[in-house]
């Protein structure tokens, strides 16, 4: 394959869809009958905001259970670093959470 074939190969698309410019978008490729999507709203493909109430209960069951990792039967104190030092960053966020939340134009 030459050069010149390679590279026509690459730039052509399929012959049922288009290129079509955006607003504030890249180029996209859609199909002939098809309109560009303008806007995607998270809730469209599954997001739906934050986890609420259940999500902080959970977090902090989250670290409770790193904490049990302290129990068992590892002679050396490097794990047990590694361990608290994660549980500690995680509730560090939780804080920073709560005030982010307590000062929040909207807590949830």
């Amino acid at each position: 394959m030459t050069e010149q074939t390679h590279r026509e190969r690459i730039t052509t698309d399929h012959p049922a869809t288009d290129r079509v410019n955006q607003p504030r978008r890249e180029e996209g490729i859609v199909r002939r009958d098809a309109q560009p999507i303008e806007h995607e709203r998270p809730e469209d493909w599954g997001w739906h905001g934050e986890t609420g109430r259940a999500g902080r209960i959970a977090s902090w069951i989250a670290i409770l259970f790193i904490l049990a990792y302290l129990v068992g039967n590892h002679e050396g104190r490097i794990e047990d670093i590694w361990i608290v030092g994660i549980a500690v960053i995680m509730i560090l966020i939780k804080v920073a959470d709560f005030f982010r939340r307590r000062n929040a134009w909207r807590a949830q």
